[in-house]
């Protein structure tokens, strides 16, 4: 009798025992797939934000020093919970190297493409904003820029331009006077989209005009209905200066304009 129950308390001891390893594997295993599942998510939050903050960087300066903070914290919160995963995982059946190393690459991969993207966006902004240096070989040349007249040299030709917003069936350009009459007028036919360049000698009405400023209106149609036409100064190039806003050009009797509005150099 006695033997009898010694043997029952060593097997509902040994029952026990195996009930609460059983249990305590099961909750190890739960802690394991809630870490493993809150890692995918922070991961996939962590490359939507830090998508957002290079596509915000793009705008500014300041966004790529933020898009920086960003990152940052994003690389540190993946760490803490690697670590925190790692600490929580069944020791029966850890992660192996290659599930570590898929993880360590997913946050350099996201770190690397925020730091592409930063640096595409300052390249960006170094290309539509750029600089004195870079104004440097249109000096003493003329630019075309948007504006309404045409400069006649003494011993030459006026040169100018205009643009078009789409194709047009014909285009006439006219040369006005002083009082705002017509005195020269060319019609071109059949005019692709975009920047297009000519030349006027003077020649006005079986005589060359003198020398000076004068009038310039574009005027553009396809199909009867009337095309967008932006008509383009020629202007010499006097110098170019930094300013606070940006890359100035000095451009005689046309004044200051910024180096964004040169449509074209001749």
């Amino acid at each position: 009798m006695a033997i009898s129950s010694v043997n029952a308390n060593q097997t509902a001891a040994v029952s026990s025992a195996a009930s609460a390893a059983a249990s305590a594997a099961s909750t190890t295993g739960a802690a394991q797939a809630s870490g493993g599942n809150a890692f995918n998510s922070m991961v996939n939050s962590m490359i939507g934000q830090n998508m957002s903050s290079a596509a915000a960087a793009s705008s500014s300066s300041s966004g790529n020093s933020t898009s920086a903070t960003a990152d940052d914290g994003g690389a540190d919160r993946f760490l803490k919970l690697l670590v925190a995963q790692m600490n929580n995982q069944d020791p029966l059946n850890p992660m192996d190297n290659a599930q570590v190393t898929s993880q360590l690459a997913q946050i350099n991969t996201v770190k690397g493409i925020d730091q592409l993207n930063g640096t595409m966006a300052k390249l960006l902004d170094r290309f539509q904003t750029g600089g004195p240096a870079d104004a440097v070989p249109m000096v003493g040349r003329q630019v075309l820029v948007a504006g309404n007249t045409l400069d006649l040299p003494a011993d030459g030709v006026a040169k100018a331009g205009f643009d078009l917003a789409s194709g047009a069936s014909a285009v006439t350009i006219e040369v006005l006077d002083g009082s705002g009459k017509v005195i020269e007028s060319q019609v071109r036919k059949n005019v692709q989209a975009g920047i297009q360049t000519f030349e006027w000698d003077g020649a006005a009405g079986g005589k060359t005009m003198p020398a000076g400023t004068y009038g310039l209106r574009v005027t553009a149609v396809s199909g009867g209905r009337p095309v967008d036409a932006i008509p383009l100064t020629a202007a010499t190039v006097q110098a170019a200066l930094k300013t606070s806003s940006g890359t100035s050009l000095q451009l005689g009797g046309l004044g200051s304009r910024p180096l964004s509005d040169v449509r074209g150099v001749l």
